[in-house]
């Protein structure tokens, strides 16, 4: 059993992982952001009690750039205080068990391949779409996460006047509906024809996403998490309807599309970072 801790910009979930389930789950808003002393007090006061538990160790995601090796987050999002923080150090020495720390999308997609929609696929993309949009990348069932762990930023690719996070995420509503992305969900489950269309809309965007994880990575199958996914037959139509410009079409319609349908799959992914990362430091011993 393993410790997996999911820290987003604005809450903390931690549990145990225990036979590919969650057991002894919790969660908050994160309190206090502005004070890297405050909210670290904060993550140990909800893994400590877990700790008491048997557990092999501790893995954590963190919305953010991360050095895997050394364990040290830079520039979390939405946490104004965590500019570079050696948050394996100061773990290890506070519970006294191994931690590993790796960006937030790579553990929900490490989560979907191990447990979720992903198991049957060697090549996968997990795609996060919320305020933001992110990607893990798996290429021959081994997370691929890059030199500095940002691999898979499909979101800041230039696309139109902006980048795609800014037409492909929570942000296309505000920028231009005015309102959220939870509201036009809300209201287009009440049917109101207004927010449909603006879902269709979306879609034909969220499409040019997929096809840059198309052209760059070529999957056998994406996922799709993150708060806005809940949308996702609200813009499935128009993402495919968008695909017709693909210049590899056969290739376009080998790909597998799921909606991940477990809402612990990014603290599953990260309590599964423990075994593999044990599993890398065997291999080479």
């Amino acid at each position: 059993m393993n410790i997996g801790i999911d820290l987003g910009g604005t809450k903390i979930q931690v549990g145990i992982e225990k036979e590919g389930k969650i057991i002894h789950k919790t969660k908050a808003l994160l309190k206090e952001k502005d004070d890297l002393h405050s909210t670290l007090n904060q993550v140990k006061q909800f893994i400590e009690p877990l700790t008491h538990h048997k557990v092999d160790g501790i893995g954590i995601g963190v919305p953010s750039v991360v050095d895997v090796e050394k364990g040290i987050v830079y520039n979390v999002t939405n946490i104004p205080s965590w500019k570079k923080v050696g948050l394996k150090a100061i773990l290890e020495e506070e519970f006294n068990l191994p931690v590993f720390v790796n960006n937030d999308v790579n553990c929900f997609t490490i989560g979907e391949h191990k447990f979720g929609m992903g198991k049957e696929y060697s090549c996968l993309v997990g795609m996060s779409i919320g305020t933001g949009l992110g990607s893990g990348i798996i290429i021959g069932n081994k997370l691929y996460a890059g030199t500095n762990c940002g691999a898979g930023e499909i979101g800041l690719l230039p696309y139109k006047d902006q980048n795609i996070e800014y037409y492909a995420s929570g942000n296309f509503f505000s920028a231009f509906y005015q309102t959220t992305a939870l509201d036009a969900y809300n209201q287009a489950e009440k049917g109101n024809q207004e927010a449909l269309s603006q879902w269709k809309d979306f879609g034909y965007h969220f499409g040019a996403a997929v096809q840059a994880v198309m052209y760059t990575y070529d999957p056998q199958a994406i996922v799709i998490g993150g708060s806005v996914a809940n949308a996702y037959p609200y813009f499935e139509a128009t993402m495919k309807e968008s695909f017709k410009d693909f210049i590899y079409p056969e290739s376009i319609k080998k790909l597998k599309i799921h909606q991940t349908k477990n809402e612990d799959i990014a603290l599953l992914g990260a309590a599964a970072l423990v075994d593999l990362s044990l599993e890398h430091v065997k291999g080479i011993m």
